[in-house]
């Protein structure tokens, strides 16, 4: 039998120490138990300060723990190059904020919080589904806080002038709505889009809806095998597999064919927020939070926000962010980390920091409360599922491929998404 040293019987005896505590933690925090203290929590995220230290202030008011809680918000574009520094040189946040896309790929840099503190089932029953993605094979990589799900923004005065009152809610509608709606010049420009759908580099968040839209037709992107290593998904053979993603991808490419009658997008139009927002475009998929940019930018625009479209006849499945509180490895003050992500992450506490945020809770149980605050984000909140995305900026780059390889004709619809597919598996096992 191999000996264990002194140094890992000590290793050990902290980790266990830490499963207790959390476990008492997070007992506290979903009972309303505040009587715990947690010493200085420094917090690093990419949301609004503001709303985020005024929430923290009326948490103060009913708990004296989060007087010494402080928020830094930073630059999404350095975040991650300062947190590396950072925690390389024994410095940094006690907490930081991150978003489900980065879970997989940050696994490595937080302390993971073992099931025995925080079993799978009380997260699953606790948070909605798209936080699964911080459902680690250890244990749980982030302790989620709030959601920003995608929605279906449109204009009002175009829908009106086409003769629509409300925007299409199910996806075999749009063909005849895009034909409908598209407005091109005499040379063949597009003039207004109905639907900015089909290429990459200008669709604001296109790697979530094919993402979205393969999930909505039953497949998959990324699974764990019967060894516990994640792999591609893309190109698994029978239902909910390579036919799911290759009617998601044919869908998505095909507004930007010009042969077809739907086309109504191409690469050489504007972003598609920017489009929508100058009012060249009837409807436009982005995250909630993105209405006051677009209100912003044009003041005068006539637009609503409306569910994300379904398939019809299956369960509805939307696509969005759940950004949750993780621990770092380095953390200086681990045991009051634990305990304000938790204490954050509580009933009240969600529901005050959703609201302060104007986001959803990631919460079930907020989220169910009648009558919703807000019945749209609520709403579609629910319906968010996502993928275990193992490096974002990597499958930015195969997503951006399978999607102009195909748009541009380079490779047929099936063989740009078996490269994406092989790219993938590569990125996830070299």
């Amino acid at each position: 039998m191999r000996k264990i040293s002194a140094f890992q019987i000590v290793l050990l005896a902290s980790f266990g120490a830490f499963a207790v505590a959390g476990v008492l933690i997070f007992a506290f925090a979903v009972s309303g138990n505040n009587s715990s203290v947690v010493g200085q929590v420094t917090i690093w995220g990419t949301l609004p300060a503001a709303p985020i230290t005024q929430t923290l202030q009326e948490l103060s008011d009913a708990d004296p723990d989060f007087e010494q809680v402080s928020y830094v918000e930073k630059d999404p574009a350095t975040i991650a190059d300062e947190l590396v520094e950072a925690l390389a040189a024994g410095g940094g946040p006690d907490l930081y904020v991150i978003r489900d896309d980065d879970a997989y790929e940050s696994r490595d840099r937080v302390a993971i919080v073992p099931y025995e503190s925080l079993s799978r089932e009380r997260f699953e029953s606790t948070f909605i589904d798209a936080a699964s993605p911080y459902l680690g094979q250890a244990g749980v990589i982030g302790i989620p806080l709030v959601a920003d799900p995608l929605v279906l923004y449109w204009n009002r005065d175009i829908l009106s002038n086409a003769g629509y009152a409300k925007p299409p809610a199910y996806w075999d509608e749009i063909n005849e709505f895009t034909r409908i709606v598209t407005k091109r010049s005499e040379s063949g420009g597009i003039g207004v889009s109905a639907l900015s759908f089909g290429e990459y580099q200008n669709v604001q968040h296109a790697k979530e809806i094919v993402g979205m839209l393969i999930l909505q037709a039953g497949g998959v992107l990324t699974s764990y095998d019967t060894e516990g290593r994640l792999v591609s998904a893309l190109s698994l053979s029978g239902a909910g597999g390579l036919q799911a993603a290759t009617n998601a991808l044919r869908f998505y490419t095909e507004f930007a064919d010009p042969s077809k009658e739907k086309y109504t997008w191409n690469r050489s139009l504007p972003n598609s927020r920017q489009a929508f927002a100058a009012g060249d475009a009837a409807l436009f998929i982005g995250l909630y939070s993105e209405a006051k940019d677009i209100q912003t930018t044009n003041p005068n625009i006539n637009f609503s926000l409306a569910p994300i479209p379904q398939r019809r006849d299956v369960h509805a499945v939307g696509g969005g962010y759940v950004y949750a509180l993780a621990i770092p490895r380095t953390a200086k003050n681990r045991t009051g980390a634990t305990a304000i992500a938790y204490k954050l992450a509580g009933d009240s506490a969600s529901e005050l920091l959703s609201e302060r945020l104007g986001l959803a809770s990631a919460r079930r149980d907020v989220l169910a409360k009648r009558p919703p605050k807000n019945e749209l984000l609520n709403s579609q909140t629910v319906i968010m599922r996502s993928w275990v995305d193992p490096a974002t900026s990597e499958t930015d780059t195969i997503f951006r491929g399978m999607i102009e390889d195909t748009t541009s004709g380079a490779f047929q619809l099936s063989d740009a998404l078996q490269r994406a597919d092989r790219q993938l598996q590569n990125l996830l096992q070299p």
